[in-house]
């Protein structure tokens, strides 16, 4: 095998149509072309991502999308010597479009087709921008996933707690719905909590009262809901502190849970590897959250671990990462597949018993 792989990458998950051109050179990163399209116009008045709006839109950009990755990456697609794209987890639509495409561009060019876990992209990102060795503990908060992870190579992963029900960043989103603030509503939380006061009002803390490190971000919504409700019967309204402040608290809510089970997290880690970790990898959109990496920055501090977030365009979805998981999975000699199939759900842990439901299409998490 080459010491240098150039790889192609296509994302195509949620709303966001992204490719990228990424070098792996003897397992150090060089990101060639990072190509992000996103959907917000198309989605914002409908307070959420509408999935056939959104696979319309991929089956419409990816090829956009694709031809600005080579040409800002100067290459061809001679130059490629794999095509990874995300078969899964996601929107049926947009996956299929995804894959449906990539096929079409491995089979017309000859060249290899990797199917990538959405998941795993994530959780190796902090190998592409830091180049940490294995293992590693990882983070992933996003909008539709929130698991603790101790990634011991490139294709072998284990979950140690997962969201029993909403992910953070999706109960961020139906939490700026309720406040009548912008999506994503993670951003729109986090700018209106900069002038509020966090200690104001007190949202729960779910399952800090239980062993393990799985979680819950449910109840938190439904707590700002009667606190929004709460303020309109006793005012008639709810002013812009009001929001300021709840957003503050609900902000604050989210942290406290992802550090205390952070702790946890390590703990399990040296019980399950035989030593601490040395590095605390936090990837996914929710990780861009500047007071929740610093919550996390804190704790790994105090344990005196290295704590690691990609830059802030690398935490949300991209094609690079799902390149460069693609070069990771051909340097650990998994076989290429001209068959990938769109899975919208697709646990990366498979040997660990699902935590979140479990129907016809397999289990969430």
């Amino acid at each position: 095998m080459s010491d240098t792989l150039r790889i192609l990458g296509l994302e195509s998950s949620c709303d966001d149509t992204a490719a990228a051109v990424v070098e792996d050179f003897d397992s150090k990163s060089k990101i060639l072309s990072s190509v992000v399209i996103g959907q917000q116009e198309l989605h914002s008045e409908y307070g959420g991502v509408v999935p056939e709006i959104a696979a319309r839109a991929h089956a419409e950009m990816l090829d956009i999308s694709c031809k600005r990755a080579l040409t800002q990456g100067n290459s061809s697609l001679a130059d490629i010597d794999a095509i990874a794209v995300t078969a899964g987890p996601g929107l049926i639509g947009g996956l299929l479009a995804g894959v449906m495409f990539a096929k079409g561009l491995a089979a017309g060019s000859g060249i290899r087709l990797m199917g990538i876990n959405h998941l795993a992209g994530h959780a190796l990102t902090a190998r592409m921008t830091h180049g940490l060795e294995f293992p590693y503990l990882s983070l992933l908060v996003s909008g539709g996933h929130c698991q603790f992870l101790i990634v011991k190579s490139a294709i072998e992963f284990i979950r140690l707690g997962s969201t029993i029900d909403d992910a953070p960043g999706e109960a961020f989103d139906k939490s700026a719905r309720l406040l009548n603030l912008g999506q994503p509503g993670g951003p729109a939380i986090e700018a209106a909590s900069r002038e509020g006061d966090p200690c104001r009002f007190r949202f729960p803390r779910p399952l800090l009262d239980r062993a393990g490190c799985n979680m819950s971000f449910s109840g938190l919504k439904t707590s700002l809901l009667r606190t929004r409700d709460r303020l309109m019967a006793e005012n008639g309204l709810v002013g812009e502190q009001d929001v300021a402040d709840i957003c503050a608290a609900f902000q604050k809510a989210v942290s406290d849970v992802l550090t205390k089970k952070s702790y946890r997290a390590i703990a399990e880690f040296r019980d399950r590897i035989g030593k601490f970790p040395r590095h605390f990898a936090a990837s996914g959109g929710v990780a861009a959250n500047l007071e929740i990496r610093k919550s996390l920055k804190d704790c790994c501090q105090a344990m005196e671990i290295e704590f690691v977030a990609p830059p802030l365009q690398f935490c949300t979805d991209n094609a690079a990462m799902i390149a460069w998981a693609g070069a990771e999975e051909i340097r650990a000699n998994k076989r290429a597949d001209s068959k990938v199939r769109a899975r919208p759900r697709w646990p990366l842990d498979e040997k660990s018993p699902p935590v979140a439901g479990f129907g016809k299409k397999g289990a969430k998490a």
